[in-house]
């Protein structure tokens, strides 16, 4: 580990690209403190404590509080992710996006195109959106006006600055990218988890303080977040690994081929999506609640699909396994892996190449996905337990003038519990191993480039 630091230094190239990626995602939080004008923030935090449980509080996690702050953030990187989404579902279905797909280096550049025009186009439609919803409320509890000054002249700037931030954001996560080390866009979401862990923590010990945890509960939970995090980096670096040899092939005086390798299917294929999915379809409920009134028929069956309810559970818990093998389906062909094999003379042993190949593939991968889908299910649903078995209460919101200097993680957190499972430990955890080994991989190409440089020279001298 020192010789691999030691070396990261030494490196100018790898030393430069450590040194920018911290410098903008500075940036990125420098930006996430300038709020959008013509909003009442003393309102704003009000209206979002009530929507912590919506869709609203779901998307806000990814974008590091900056929606529940109306920041020029506020959309943060959800238009560029779901752009993202939608063109690799539209590469499935759609033959010509398919074609440029498989074009190389040009297709690629043409579906990242493609991609910034899409982000541009949701950007503009959800800043609007929130424009007009923003307006609607016209009264928060204690009477506060929520706009100022409603109107197109509030529509216009609330546009304008929210789709400009987007789009910002989506030039700081190609720049980490390119010049940094890491994604970008995971590293940006990682940014905005990981700034609230230090108001969570004291979060936890005001808990304590107040009597409303004991000590003995936190040092089991340090324990067991531990225990999270290692069973966490354990399966996410899981492979199952299919042995491949290749027949030997003669070409004129020599000889091709005759080798073996394997192919290695990840436990988790999904990564952190299926939970994004679920998370995002089961927030609908809790969002047209704010429709029906408190005692009618429509309000009490959808009570029963806010957050925390058995049946909410249950469906979660389904949506992440349907939506883990719908999405490796998508990004995993078998039969392309197949193909692919038979053309370069490869084959299982044991088994035929071609149909039987793909069936015998997708067999495995049909198993390994419901172990990685029970484990993103397991770690998703962890908080709740976590919450109710240890009976951790959120800060309560009284929307004084304290509240209004704390943090948003703070007013509506429900303390270092929330850092122990779901979404934000998964993308905190993968974006960290991901980063890692990205380094590691730098590492390992420069002393390989080395290393055939010197060899060069020794050859030229020989």
């Amino acid at each position: 580990m020192d010789n691999a630091l030691k070396n990261l230094w030494a490196i100018t190239d790898l030393r430069n690209r450590v040194l920018v990626t911290p410098a903008l995602l500075g940036v990125y939080r420098v930006g996430s403190h300038i709020t959008t004008p013509g909003i009442n923030q003393e309102a704003l935090l009000i209206l979002a404590d009530q929507a912590r449980n919506t869709m609203f509080g779901f998307y806000d996690l990814f974008s590091g509080n900056n929606l529940s702050q109306m920041t020029i953030f506020a959309l943060g990187v959800m238009p560029y992710i779901s752009a993202s989404i939608i063109l690799q579902l539209l590469t499935v279905v759609w033959p010509t996006l398919e074609r440029i797909s498989k074009e190389g280096e040009l297709g690629r550049r043409k579906i990242t195109q493609y991609t910034r025009y899409l982000t541009l186009a949701l950007a503009f439609v959800q800043s609007l959106g929130i424009a007009v919803f923003l307006e609607r409320q016209t009264e928060i509890a204690g009477g506060l006006p929520l706009v100022f000054s409603p109107g197109w002249g509030f529509r216009f700037m609330c546009v304008l600055t929210m789709t400009t931030g987007t789009m910002f954001v989506m030039w700081l996560g190609e720049q980490i990218t390119e010049r940094g080390v890491g994604n970008g866009m995971s590293l940006l979401i990682f940014a905005g988890i990981v700034v609230g862990l230090p108001s969570a923590v004291l979060t936890t010990f005001d808990q304590m303080r107040t009597g409303q945890i004991s000590l003995l509960r936190i040092v089991f939970l340090m324990v067991m977040m531990v225990a999270v995090v290692a069973a966490i980096i354990f399966v996410e670096r899981g492979h199952r690994r299919i042995t491949v040899q290749y027949a030997k092939r003669v070409v004129g005086r020599r000889q091709y081929g005759g080798s073996s390798t394997h192919i290695p299917l990840k436990v988790n294929t999904g990564g952190v999506i299926p939970v994004i999915f679920a998370s995002s379809i089961l927030a609908f409920p809790a969002t047209i609640a704010t429709m029906f009134e408190t005692g009618t028929a429509g309000r009490t069956i959808i009570d029963q699909l806010t957050y925390g309810m058995p049946l909410y559970n249950l469906l979660y818990i389904g949506g992440i396994i349907f939506f883990a093998y719908f999405y490796t389906a998508i990004i995993f062909n078998p039969d392309d892996v197949a193909e692919n094999m038979r053309k370069y003379g490869g084959f299982i042993p044991g088994i035929r190449p071609g149909k039987r190949t793909a069936e015998y593939i997708d067999t495995i991968l049909a198993r390994i996905t419901l172990v990685g889908s029970l484990y993103l299910a397991a770690v998703a649903i962890l908080p709740e337990f976590l919450l109710t078995g240890f009976k951790v209460a959120p800060i309560p919101f009284i929307g004084e003038q304290l509240d209004a200097l704390l943090p948003q993680w703070v007013t509506t957190g429900v303390g270092i519990t929330f850092f122990f499972g779901g979404t934000s430990l998964l993308i905190v955890v993968g974006v960290a191993m991901d980063t890692v080994n990205q380094v590691e991989s730098q590492l390992i190409m420069r002393h390989y480039d080395g290393f055939m440089k010197k060899t060069r020279i020794r050859g030229r001298r020989g």
